[in-house]
C-alpha cells in the first residue's frame, strides 16, 4: 500500500478541518455550531446497507473520514439498542480521520465513507479513492453529498468544496475501479439533503465477465 500524500492545498484544508473539529464552525445562516461533525451519518442508511454487508460476509470495516462516529456505543439502532458493531455483526472496526489525528488504516473487508469525499480538494480525489480501494479486500461503500453544505470553512468558503453531480463521481469511480477489479462498489449520491440515489452495486470484474461489450451501468 502506497502512503497517502495530500496536495499542498489538501494539507491546508486538513488544518481548517482540525480547527472546525476543535472549535466549531459558522453556518451559512449566520449561526454557529459548537460541536463539529459528531453525528454518525451511517445510521440513516443502516437498513439499506446491512444486506450488502451480509451478502459479502463483511466482518471488518474501516470508517474512512469517521468524524466523531463511535461504532461501539449502544443505541446505533433505535429498535434494538444495539451498537453499530452488534447491528452489522462485525468482528473489528477501524477509523481514519486526519482532522482528529486518528489513523487506524489497515486491510479490511470493507471500507465505508459517508459524507467525506465532498470535503476533499479536487486534486486529491483520485489518490484518496485509490487509498480507500487499497485498504479494502471485498467492498467499498461510499455516500457522497452533491450539494453545498450548511457549514462554512474558517476562511468563509463552503465546507463542501468539491460539489459535483452523481455521474461525475460514478465516472471517477468507474475509471479507478479497473485497477481494483475484485472490489465491489456501492455508491450512494445525494443531489439534495435527505434525497439519495444508490447506483446498482458493481465491480470491474463484472464488466470483464459480461457477455456484451456495451456496459450501461
Amino acid at each position: 500500500m502506497k502512503p497517502l500524500t495530500f496536495s499542498k492545498k489538501g494539507q491546508e484544508l486538513i488544518k481548517l478541518y482540525e480547527s472546525m473539529a476543535g472549535e466549531g464552525y459558522d453556518l451559512v445562516d449566520g449561526t454557529r455550531k459548537e460541536v463539529a461533525y459528531s453525528d454518525f451519518q451511517l445510521r440513516a442508511y443502516r437498513e439499506h446497507i446491512r444486506p450488502y454487508l451480509n451478502k459479502h460476509k463483511i466482518s471488518t470495516i474501516l470508517d474512512y473520514g469517521c468524524g466523531g462516529s463511535n461504532w461501539n456505543i449502544q443505541g446505533f439502532d433505535e429498535k434494538t439498542g444495539q451498537s453499530a458493531v452488534e447491528y452489522f455483526d462485525l468482528k473489528n472496526t477501524y477509523r481514519y480521520e486526519p482532522a482528529r489525528e486518528i489513523d487506524e488504516r489497515q486491510s479490511v473487508d470493507c471500507v465505508i465513507s459517508f459524507d467525506v469525499l465532498e470535503h476533499i480538494f479536487i486534486l486529491d480525489i483520485p489518490s484518496v479513492l485509490r487509498d480507500m480501494f487499497s485498504h479494502a479486500s471485498k467492498m467499498l461503500i461510499l455516500n457522497i453529498a452533491c450539494y453545498s453544505a450548511a457549514a462554512l470553512l474558517p476562511n468563509g468558503e463552503n465546507a463542501h468544496i468539491t460539489v459535483r453531480p452523481p455521474l461525475w463521481w460514478k465516472g471517477m469511480l468507474d475509471s479507478i475501479s479497473v485497477e481494483y477489479p475484485h472490489i465491489s462498489i456501492l455508491l450512494i449520491c445525494s443531489p439534495e439533503f435527505k434525497n439519495s440515489k444508490a447506483y446498482p452495486e458493481w465491480s470491474a470484474s463484472d464488466w470483464e465477465n459480461s457477455n456484451t461489450f456495451v456496459i450501461n451501468d
